[in-house]
């Protein structure tokens, strides 16, 4: 396998679930021969962790993000806080998420889930770890919390959907903004102007695999596979060269997340 920087990394995946098992060894080299060497495996529930480390440690190109997703409070078990710190004690993880804040429906579980954020962001703090944050109609919330808990840690904004001057905030707290299928939608005009007017230092690439489908592939489920697709994407509201905006999305996750190892080391 090529080592980086032009190899293309997959900040933000779901490949660790049922869905993908019986084809994960064939789809990391399809991922590969198109350039894809790094994937990141997005956390959500706490019975999806141990598996997700497992294959961390089988294949050296995934690398296990583990956290309480938002959406999933009912889901989560009373001592999940406490198995997150365990397992970020072990070593084996290179960031927590994908955490934070969603409310995009109206709902009496805001407290709670501010309370489990704060309480993620604890730990990540504790293990010098980054985050993947989840962030829908909260990113003014979500940066208050960041301030208020003085979380230093930087990450990744998972899909971000925000304004441009929430994204220099984002920036300036030392976190990246993950791009993926959305910029393929043509109605998408706002998120596809600010992937073009921000710094190309800001961007990471993700596909959020098996979810948010690219738009030609719409009716399929997405897959690590289509990332360079997103990537032509990018280059075509950039009018930026391929190759330096690959180079750059790439080095600019490794910035952020630093335990990540470059393809092909021990």
């Amino acid at each position: 396998m090529t080592t980086f920087p032009q190899g293309l990394i997959d900040t933000h995946c779901h490949i660790d679930i049922e869905s993908f098992a019986d084809d994960l060894p064939a789809l990391l080299e399809r991922a590969g021969q198109r350039g894809v060497e790094g994937f990141i495996l997005a956390g959500y529930i706490a019975s999806g962790w141990s598996h997700m480390v497992e294959l961390s440690e089988q294949y050296d190109c995934l690398y296990a993000a583990p956290g309480l997703h938002p959406l999933y409070l009912h889901l989560h078990p009373a001592d999940g806080v406490q198995q997150l710190d365990k397992i970020a004690a072990a070593g084996k993880v290179i960031a927590v998420g994908e955490i934070g804040l969603d409310l995009l429906e109206k709902n009496d579980n805001e407290k709670e889930q501010r309370i489990l954020f704060e309480q993620q962001l604890a730990i990540a703090s504790a293990y010098q770890l980054p985050v993947l944050l989840h962030v829908r109609k909260a990113h003014d919330q979500v940066m208050s919390i960041l301030r208020r808990t003085g979380f230093s840690g930087g990450g990744i904004v998972h899909a971000f959907n925000g304004s441009m001057q929430q994204a220099e905030k984002y920036l300036e707290a030392g976190f990246k903004l993950g791009y993926g299928g959305t910029l393929t939608y043509s109605r998408a005009n706002r998120i596809r102007k600010l992937a073009a007017e921000l710094p190309l230092s800001a961007i990471v690439l993700e596909t959020d695999a098996p979810d948010i489908p690219l738009f030609h592939r719409r009716e399929q489920p997405n897959s690590p596979e289509f990332l360079p697709e997103i990537l032509d994407t990018l280059c075509m509201l950039r009018k930026e060269i391929r190759e330096e905006i690959a180079a750059a999305t790439t080095a600019n996750a490794l910035e952020v997340l630093p335990k990540i190892r470059k393809a092909g080391d021990a």
